[in-house]
Parts: structure tokens; C-alpha cells; sequence
């Protein structure tokens, strides 16, 4: 059966926070996991003190050893874990900057539309 790595969340509503979790891939988001991993709370907190940077963060907390195990085994994070196992420096990047404006350029110039061309008649003999 597929594993994934994904978000299951908790909290209350306009205040969300998410449990990293690796389930089977058709359970519900919510359901009894094999194991959780971590928590990831997407609410940015004010800069700690003494902060040079004096940013907000987001608290990410993860099990680093636990993450490289289930993603030996074979276990397939979504998209948002996939983020945030880079972010850790489990996982290289999805995409890199520029790469998203490149494909969409690509894309684009696959669907141009052709000008239109007159048929020519058919010669006859």
C-alpha cells in the first residue's frame, strides 16, 4: 500500500495547525496515522527577542530521523511536506526561482496559435 507524508489538521477554525503525518495514501486526512512526525503551526509568530533578522516565523517542528526513515521506506510526501522537508534539507526543491516562470514560457509558446493560411486551390489537370 502507498505511504504518504502529509498534513492532517487540528485546531480551530481561522486557527489551523497541522500535524506532519505519514498514513496510507487513501485514508481520510484526519484518520489515526501510522506515525506522526512533527507539527507545522502556518500562523507567523512575532520576531523573537534578540532576533537580528527581527522577522515573524512560522514554528515548524519535525523528527529529522524519523522523516529519513519513512522517506527511505518509500513514503511519498505531498506537496506542502515536500516544502517543508526541503526547508529542513531532507529533500531538494520541487522548483527552483525562475523554473515556474520557464514552464509557464514554454507552455505558452506550445498553445500559440498559428496564423491562419489561405488554402491554395487544388491544381487540375
Amino acid at each position: 500500500m502507498v505511504l504518504k507524508i502529509r498534513l492532517a489538521r487540528f485546531g480551530k477554525r481561522h486557527a489551523p495547525f497541522y500535524n506532519i503525518v505519514v498514513a496510507h495514501a487513501r485514508t481520510a486526512r484526519d484518520s489515526k496515522p501510522l506515525e506522526v512526525l512533527g507539527t507545522y503551526d502556518p500562523i507567523p509568530k512575532p520576531a523573537r527577542p534578540g532576533d537580528p533578522n527581527g522577522r515573524p516565523y512560522k514554528d515548524i517542528k519535525l523528527d529529522r530521523s524519523r522523516a529519513q526513515y519513512w522517506l527511505g521506506v518509500g513514503a511519498q510526501p505531498s506537496d506542502t511536506c515536500w516544502r517543508l522537508l526541503s526547508m529542513a534539507g531532507l529533500l531538494e526543491p520541487k522548483y527552483r526561482v525562475g523554473q515556474v516562470q520557464e514552464q509557464v514560457a514554454k507552455a505558452d509558446a506550445k498553445h500559440k496559435k498559428k496564423p491562419y493560411k489561405e488554402p491554395t486551390p487544388a491544381e487540375s489537370s
